[in-house]
């Protein structure tokens, strides 16, 4: 089952409504804004397939169809989403598949630091393998009990909960379990290797020493 939004919306000791907390700079949007880079593409069922590839622990390649990824265990999060252009919306319900389940069924190999996740057209987002493995990481194919979207990504987007949004991309299609990092789409275009809304780390031009690869 989903867990509890970490920070949010909520009731005093004694039941009184208490304004939300949000990241530095961010402001509460009603409502769900679309937005997104490039055109909405056509969803295919008998063309879609789900891939998890790279340092995989046996060397393999994995694969599902659309109805055998569909069939994955489902589960919920109650989880906000932070824009990294400063909206933010809060205690929504993201129903799908655990990214801790993809982990489960088809393991990385002990070396994988990173994985960058592959949506449609090459785009992609790198993250930190414990980004991805957090138990509120979930690939979402329904929001608030209702199919996502094809604007907000349908057939399937990531959601990472503790980070800006872009780290989630829409229209998913595989996972690469990497050995070391490497700078994904926007990440290579000036936003920030690491993206967490708390620190409001948005742009590469704030990253420490560490934080990722040389652009």
């Amino acid at each position: 089952m989903g867990q509890p939004v970490e920070r949010g919306s909520g009731e005093d000791d004694s039941g009184r409504a208490v304004q939300p907390e949000l990241p530095p700079g961010q402001r509460l949007q009603r409502g769900w804004p679309v937005t997104h880079y490039g055109p909405v593409p056509k969803f295919r069922p008998e063309r879609w397939e789900f891939r998890v590839f790279g340092a995989t622990a046996d060397g393999g390649k994995r694969c599902w169809t659309h109805e055998e990824f569909a069939a994955l265990p489902y589960t919920t999060v109650m989880a906000d989403l932070h824009c990294v252009t400063k909206f933010s919306m809060l205690g929504a319900e993201w129903g799908g598949i655990p990214a801790r389940t993809i982990l489960r069924i088809a393991p990385p190999a002990p070396a994988v630091t990173h994985v960058m996740v592959w949506a449609e057209y090459g785009f992609s987002s790198n993250l930190r393998l414990a980004d991805f493995a957090s138990e509120r990481t979930i690939l979402a194919t329904h929001k608030d009990g209702e199919l996502l979207t094809a604007e907000h990504g349908f057939p399937l987007r990531l959601v990472v909960p503790h980070l800006y949004a872009w780290k989630g991309p829409k229209w998913v299609r595989g996972v690469e379990y990497m050995t070391a990092d490497r700078r994904g789409f926007w990440e290579e275009r000036g936003y920030h290797n690491l993206g967490d809304p708390w620190k409001e780390q948005r742009y590469s031009y704030q990253e420490e020493p560490g934080d990722g690869p040389e652009l």
